[in-house]
């Protein structure tokens, strides 16, 4: 949901909200070497997954305060905590748990790791996408109403004040070009409307996801600290019978 806001509430190009994704993905992979390094290293490791989904849940927190007008290092800086903290939880979590299993089941820990991980991630999209599909339209009517506009006015923004125009940069270009410049201050203030009703859909959506990274951050302090194994141990192969035997 992050180009949500960079295209939507922020009013930015496709081509920068692609780009800006980038602190994240350096982000985790920051969080991922330094969350190797530090499993060697700690006796109780599994605090590191405790404080990356702390980091998380703040990194989230920062999201859900983005308003219109906000300035892009504000999402940048909550990218690269987000980033920073799933690093640190990825590695953590899938060596613990290959440490914890004799070799021959290495294979379907790691499969059942990633399975569950894909099996979480679907159920998260679906439900806060069904959240953002339900609240926004009703958000942006509401925001749109508090203007107290002429019907013309308001019918003026393309696709009739409809959050979906935000992403269609051309026929918001298009609509403020052909107003007189009389209406175009209630044009834009119908465009801050919208941009502020998408942005509390997403302050509701992202205040979700944090509960739930507060919900495993609560359940990763009772993990055991499985001993890391650097490489499982290789049965000695039985010696071969001399000749003659």
């Amino acid at each position: 949901y992050v180009p949500l806001i960079y295209q939507g509430v922020l009013g930015l190009a496709a081509t920068n909200s692609g780009l800006l994704l980038t602190p994240m993905m350096a982000g985790i992979a920051t969080g991922s070497i330094a969350s190797g390094q530090l499993m060697l290293r700690l006796p109780r490791y599994r605090y590191i997954g405790t404080v990356g989904m702390a980091l998380v849940a703040l990194g989230l927190g920062l999201l859900s305060r983005v308003r219109p007008g906000a300035a892009e290092l504000q999402v940048i800086t909550a990218l690269v905590i987000v980033g920073f903290g799933t690093g640190l939880t990825f590695p953590l979590y899938l060596n613990s748990v290959q440490s914890a299993v004799e070799r021959r089941y290495l294979g379907v820990v790691t499969s059942q790791v990633q399975f569950w991980r894909n099996v979480g991630g679907t159920i998260g999209t679906a439900v806060l996408g069904s959240v953002l599909s339900q609240r926004l339209p009703e958000r942006a009517q509401i925001e749109v109403a508090a203007l107290r506009l002429p019907p013309q006015l308001a019918g003026a923004f393309p696709q009739g004040g409809s959050a979906q125009a935000l992403f269609d940069p051309a026929a918001i270009a298009a609509a403020r070009a052909a107003l007189p410049p009389t209406a175009l201050p209630a044009f834009e203030g119908i465009l801050t409307a919208v941009r502020t009703a998408l942005a509390l859909t997403l302050e509701e959506i992202f205040l979700y996801a944090a509960a739930a990274v507060v919900i495993g951050l609560a359940v990763s302090v009772f993990l055991d600290d499985v001993p890391i194994l650097r490489e499982h141990p290789v049965p000695a192969a039985k010696a071969a019978p001399a000749f003659g035997d």
